[in-house]
């Protein structure tokens, strides 16, 4: 059972979306006449699932859950009336997890949150996975750099380089990247 923020111009096409939701075994957390504040009402209410239902997704509606994407991502789940495919690639690209075309229907609502979820929770760990491998090349690229600093200053070949950072990680009990940070900073002093 997911906990649901409805979004809907519409206060009765916001009581047939919350018994569908009912009826699906979800929960409604709120529903909102629109997405002016949304981080914060996701902040205060803490959904599993946004689902919004428009006419045509507005440029302020896009823009908003972008925002909320960056710093409280969750599922969203659109239905529209709007299949263009401009309309529709600006969602995908705020971060709409399922948009459907054709507006609501209470028969197709579990399997399509379900989907949204899915994909979401997909999305999300590919973003991390990216995140991982950005940090460890740029911990990659920090210790060659120091590598290169002490063969040219002490004169060590590549190995040995390797090792004598290695070591002073060890003796500070520091991670490897941040020993090498600091010996790139002080050769930036000392050079």
């Amino acid at each position: 059972m997911a906990s649901i923020l409805v979004i809907d111009e519409s206060q009765q096409r916001a009581v047939e979306i919350c018994a569908g939701l009912i009826q699906a075994g979800h929960q409604v957390a709120a529903v909102l006449p629109s997405a002016l504040d949304l981080t914060e009402r996701i902040e205060a209410l803490q959904p599993d699932v946004i689902l919004i239902e428009t006419e045509s997704p507005s440029r302020d509606t896009l823009e908003h859950i972008g925002t909320m994407n960056q710093s409280m991502p969750r599922p969203v789940v659109m239905f529209s009336q709007d299949g263009a495919t401009e309309t529709i690639r600006a969602a995908v690209k705020a971060g709409i997890a399922a948009y459907v075309v054709d507006g609501f229907d209470s028969a197709r609502l579990k399997p399509i949150i379900e989907l949204a979820i899915a994909r979401f929770e997909e999305h999300q760990a590919l973003k991390q996975e990216l995140a991982e491998a950005s940090r460890k090349l740029s911990e990659r690229k920090i210790i060659e750099k120091a590598k290169g600093i002490l063969m040219k200053l002490r004169g060590l070949d590549e190995e040995a380089a390797y090792a004598a950072l290695r070591k002073l990680a060890m003796e500070k009990s520091k991670p490897l990247a941040e020993v090498a940070a600091n010996v790139v900073e002080m050769a930036k002093l000392l050079l």
